[in-house]
């Protein structure tokens, strides 16, 4: 995936002296970057608003400990809107690992709806065996639902939920639609839900793949969860 200036100088460092097999400071690589007049893209700051029609509420267990010590052992999720067309509507449900911040689950739907939710649970939850993550979501009407409740007892799961009104306790979701939504969607025009789905597509595999990270070593998070393994 071509960056496309979403790079700021300390992913710049990262990529430069993998990619050359040398060891430039920071220093020099934001000099450099100044001169050619190189800078990442701002991230936009976004509004939300809620539906809520609580039946299981959770205790907000993460308690903003966004760390961990293996794969699967704590998970977030969320729900983002995108816009495409003439005012078309899609939404992402996701699901990240906190361990190395990988995207382990994804749906893009045309509804906000629990299927979209439990399906992006469903994808998940297949890809474990032994491990009973804890799961930390907001307070949605997705999250609260019987149906959400059922399949995260079955896979013996833990509900972790954020305070009313503190997407803070949410973190690490924000922050991933955030760079998902500056360094990819914010960058481009969609007129199809099939081409806005294709751009989801290439930028999570970036992510999980290419997206090499400071706070992991410099690997990008499938390196750093395969040393896991």
């Amino acid at each position: 995936m071509n960056v496309k200036g979403i790079y700021g100088y300390r992913r710049m460092l990262i990529n430069i002296n993998r990619k050359l097999g040398k060891n430039f400071n920071h220093k020099r690589i934001y000099r450099l970057m100044k001169i050619a007049g190189i800078q990442s893209v701002i991230r936009r700051k976004k509004t939300r608003s809620k539906r809520s029609n609580p039946l299981h509420m959770a205790e907000n267990l993460l308690n903003r400990e966004f760390t961990a010590e293996k794969p699967n052992e704590k998970w977030v999720t969320d729900v983002t809107e995108f816009k495409y067309g003439t005012s078309r509507k899609a939404y992402l449900s996701a699901i990240l690992d906190l361990y190395d911040g990988s995207i382990i689950s994804y749906v893009l739907g045309h509804s906000n709806n629990n299927k979209l939710v439990f399906k992006t649970l469903d994808q998940a939850t297949n890809q474990i065996d032994s491990d009973h993550p804890l799961i930390h979501s907001d307070r949605g009407f997705q999250y609260t639902s019987h149906g959400f409740k059922r399949r995260i007892d079955k896979a013996g799961m833990t509900h972790s939920m954020s305070r009313v009104g503190k997407c803070i306790d949410n973190g690490p979701m924000e922050s991933f639609w955030g760079a998902l939504k500056c360094e990819e969607y914010y960058l481009h025009k969609y007129e199809t839900f099939e081409e806005l789905s294709k751009s989801i597509d290439e930028y999570i595999y970036f992510y999980n793949y290419e997206r090499y990270q400071e706070r992991l070593n410099g690997l990008s998070p499938v390196e750093y969860r395969a040393k896991a393994a």
